[in-house]
């Protein structure tokens, strides 16, 4: 499995970005209720933004009613919508996802900055 992330760059405090994660390999192998966004700033863990999990979602607090996860199965693909950003939400973010054999995966990561 490759899950590849997209959709960073630069936006102004209060803009919007929505970032895509495209899963391709053997997908059917995905448990797609363990998908999900991750980010980590400079010098800081990696932290829980939004997952999928069993009946719902999950979101960190810090972007509950601002991000949005969401999927399109027939495209492999899991999105976050990310509206009225801040710049605290600056991070390198990545997509996660695990399979039916115990794996878990990591996307590359891909580039948030957002200027006050």
């Amino acid at each position: 499995v490759q899950l590849q992330a997209s959709g960073g760059g630069l936006v102004q405090s209060g803009g919007s970005l929505r970032l895509s994660c495209v899963a391709s390999g053997s997908v059917y192998s995905i448990i797609s209720n363990t998908m999900g966004w991750y980010r980590q700033a400079p010098g800081k863990q990696r932290d829980l933004v939004a997952t999928f999990i069993r009946g719902g979602t999950n979101y960190a607090d810090s972007v509950k009613g601002r991000f949005t996860i969401s999927r399109d199965n027939a495209k492999s693909t899991v999105y976050l919508q990310m509206n009225n950003m801040q710049p605290e939400d600056t991070a390198v973010y990545y997509c996660k996802a695990e399979s039916i054999y115990g794996t878990t995966y990591w996307g590359k990561g891909t580039l948030v900055t957002v200027s006050s």
